[in-house]
């Protein structure tokens, strides 16, 4: 398993320096049954970043 997952989602709250995400689980589907390219997938762990 990955030990950092990375993410350029910066407007993310659980974005950090470094482009990580700091969430302490991620979900991510696919837009179709079966994803075969990154444009078919979506994190949905995603919560806007409140300044």
């Amino acid at each position: 398993m990955a030990k950092d997952v990375l993410c350029d989602v910066d407007t993310c709250k659980y974005w950090v320096e470094g482009n990580k995400c700091d969430a302490d689980k991620i979900f991510i589907t696919s837009h179709v049954y079966e994803a075969e390219t990154v444009k078919e997938t979506d994190c949905k762990t995603f919560e806007k970043k409140v300044h």
